[in-house]
This record gives C-alpha cells, structure tokens and sequence, in this order.
C-alpha cells in the first residue's frame, strides 16, 4: 500500500470510534496513538463516564481479539496469565491460557487487584511474554493493555506502584462528556438501536501503520527539547522521582504516533506539547514536603517544569 492512503486509516479508525464513544475527539485520538506507539493505556476517572466502551470500541474498530479482566481483591496471577490442568491418568498436563494471550487486554479497575496479581502484568506489559511455571510463553501481537481505575474511590484498593505505572504510555482523564454529546448519548440509548462496530483494519495495515509510526519524522531540536525536560525534572526539587529515559523515549513514540494520526510524516512543536501531561505527569513522584505547599500534584510540577523549557518553534 502507497504511504498515502495508509495516512488517511488512523483518521478512519478515530471516526469510527467517535461514532461510538461520545467523550473527547482528543482522547480518542491519544488513545489510538498509543496503540499505534507500541504503548499501554491506563484509563482514569470516576464511574460511568464510558472508559470501558472506549475500551471495547477500540478493540472492536481494530478488529483485534480482545481478552476482558474484572480485577478483586480476590484475583489470582493465574486467572491472568493462565495454568496447567491434568488431562488424564496418565500424568499430562494441559496449558490452559490466561486472557493475557489477546491482542488488546481489558483490565477493569486494575487498582481492585492485589499487588502479587498486578505483578502479573509488568512482564507481559515490559516485554510481551509471560512465564508460567518456569515456562516462557510468548504474547500475541501486536498486544496492548487498556486498564481503568477509579481514583476517588479507596475502600478494597490498592494503589498502583511507581514501576507499574511507568509500564503505562500514557494515563488519559476521559471525564465527562460535552453536553451535546450526552444528549446524543441519551438520545441513541432511549430510542435508538447501537450502532455496530465497523472493523476499519486489517491485520497487515495495523503492522504497517505500527512501521510507519516508528519512522516519522522528528527534529533534533525536538529531542532536545524532550532532553531538558527529563534533565529538568531530575534536577527538581519538588520532586522524588523525576522523568526516565524510558519515560522519554515512550513520549517520543507517542508523538510521532499522533503525528501520524493526524495524517503528518513529521512532529511538530503541538505533538510533545498536548501529550506530555498524560506521557509523563504519573511516571514523576512529589516529594511529600512539598505536597500541599507549592505543589498539590506531579501535574503542577511538571507545567512549572515546561515553562521553564521554552518549547522550539
């Protein structure tokens, strides 16, 4: 397929799921991004305000076999990643899989889980297999985790550690949506029949478009950019824990992916700038004696850091 219309499917895959999901184009677009970025998704808001029909969408308009995780407190790594079970008298013994082994992965309030469950998930999100019983099994791919959690709710949660929330790309507030858009929201549920998902892909698009995203074209002054804010961060000292080259390198990815997006071949200034709140605010710690003071969150710390860094033109 030419580099042109392979440009113009992303643009398809965001109608689409618009279609579908009536919160913010822009949400839309980051989440598509980060699955064409190579990245995992974490999802954070308050009940009902659509995350997992963002999810399902997704999963539905790529086409893509979809796995579903329901996280309690009472979840066991096995019911993620999978087990062996006898068949016989004979002593065999049969791998049955996790719904790990899907190309998108739904983890519904990845905080319910117990911290040995969400473990399970850091080699598979790090390096796209899993090992079970000594055994390395390798993931499908392209594999990619959409999880949600409920910030405002604490009773039977469990708050996610620094390294697994550095394992998600990007961390999306989808909120609630515009009023119009409810409206059409209420409208369709009490009158209307939902509309059925449209796959917008095929397998070899989706491995092209993941080819392409890597190849976009990104300016040396914008990884500089992308440097000083890292350096920054580290030397802050509002801050415990400052932004990662892994970090980095993820919010580069993501770029470029919404540059394709978009439909361009190169980033611009806008691409590092609308996504680096959601790239990098959760991989950064406040250090605690700053908390309330100057600084409520790793979100104000990290705008204070970013006009401290003039962005290039």
């Amino acid at each position: 397929m030419t580099l042109d219309p392979l440009l113009k499917i992303p643009g398809n895959i965001v109608d689409e799921t618009a279609r579908h999901y009536f919160g913010s184009r822009n949400i839309i677009k980051y989440s598509i991004a980060t699955f064409f970025s190579g990245g995992h998704l974490l999802l954070e808001d308050v009940p009902g305000v659509g995350k997992t029909t963002l999810a399902r969408t997704i999963a539905g308009v790529l086409g893509l076999d979809a796995g579903r995780i329901q996280c309690t407190p009472d979840l066991l790594p096995s019911d993620v990643v999978g087990y062996s079970v006898p068949t016989g008298s004979d002593g065999n013994f049969q791998f049955r899989k996790g719904p790990v082994f899907s190309n998108i992965l739904l983890v519904d309030e990845i905080n319910r889980a117990a911290p040995r469950t969400q473990s399970a998930f850091l080699e598979a999100m790090e390096e796209n297999q899993v090992t079970v019983e000594g055994e390395t099994r390798a993931l499908l791919k392209p594999f990619f985790v959409i999880a949600t959690q409920n910030p405002v709710e604490i009773a039977g949660t469990y708050p996610l550690p620094e390294s697994q929330l550095d394992r998600f790309d990007m961390r999306l507030l989808p909120g609630y949506p515009l009023p119009e858009s409810e409206m059409q929201l209420l409208k369709m549920t009490s009158s209307e029949k939902p509309h059925s998902i449209q796959t917008m892909v095929d397998n070899d698009e989706i491995s092209q478009l993941m080819t392409l995203a890597k190849s976009i074209k990104i300016a040396d002054s914008l990884v500089e950019y992308v440097l000083k804010i890292g350096l920054f961060s580290r030397k802050s000292e509002h801050l415990r824990l400052g932004i990662s080259p892994r970090a980095l390198i993820s919010w580069i990815r993501i770029a470029k992916a919404l540059a394709m997006v978009d439909g361009r071949q190169f980033v611009v200034p806008e691409d590092l700038h609308e996504t680096a709140f959601s790239a990098l605010a959760h991989r950064m710690v406040v250090r605690q004696d700053y908390m309330g003071l100057e600084f409520s969150d790793s979100s104000e710390v990290l705008t204070s850091i970013i006009e401290s860094v003039p962005l290039p033109l």
